[in-house]
């Protein structure tokens, strides 16, 4: 990647912070919540997502070893508010015997292990793809791993950045290569991009007014 790649990341990261200032992102009292809202968050608002965590909270279930012993039916009526409950019940479960058999159900256990080796194992969990594993890894962890989402490849597609057919890890190592390998940096940049996707680059983008326009090929 050339310099003026790198320097065009940089701008838009602080055009992005200078119009929708620090998101302090991910919202969630403890790293375990920040796993369940990741596999929460697959296909659906985080709206959505924070009735079935409150539902969860309420119920005293948001712990690794209540869930593994709440049935399914049971665990999918409290996370129904999150869409497709069947089956993030289940991804639930899977989850947590991961966490239970590899790291005796703790989220902090799992910092101990390298990045790299963790995100394989993350991936080898049913139900777990790349954007819920790097969830983990940044949001719960503070390992240095961006996380790639609709909004982002939206984004920088039209800004000329990133090629329309770009897979996943093309995308992540995109950014990884052309940012420094810092987790608070990678979590403050891909908030400002859901910011930004969510209010202003959306299907139909509203580029009258983007802080972004002036980098923008398609605006």
């Amino acid at each position: 990647m050339t310099t003026n790649t790198k320097r065009r990341v940089k701008a838009v990261y602080q055009r992005l912070l200078l119009a929708y200032g620090p998101q302090r992102w991910w919202p969630a009292d403890t790293p375990y919540e920040v796993c369940v809202g990741a596999i929460l968050t697959q296909s659906t608002s985080w709206a959505n997502v924070e009735n079935a965590v409150a539902n969860l909270k309420k119920a005293r279930l948001l712990s690794n070893d209540r869930i593994l012993k709440t049935r399914n039916r049971r665990l999918a009526g409290l996370i129904r508010p999150s869409l497709y409950y069947n089956v993030k019940a289940r991804k639930l479960r899977e989850f947590a015997r991961f966490l239970a058999k590899e790291y005796g159900g703790r989220v902090e256990n799992m910092a101990l292990e390298e990045t790299g080796e963790l995100r394989r194992k993350l991936l080898a969990v049913w139900g777990l793809g790349p954007e819920t594993a790097d969830s983990m890894l940044l949001y719960a962890l503070d390992k240095p791993s961006f996380v790639v989402d609709a909004y982002t490849k939206r984004i920088f597609t039209r800004m000329g950045l990133i090629p329309a057919d770009a897979t996943y890890d093309e995308v992540k190592g995109f950014f990884e290569t052309n940012l420094p390998r810092d987790a608070r940096l990678y979590n403050e940049y891909h908030a400002l991009i859901v910011e930004h996707g969510k209010n202003t680059c959306k299907m139909k983008p509203r580029c009258k007014g983007c802080c972004l326009k002036a980098m923008c090929r398609s605006a």
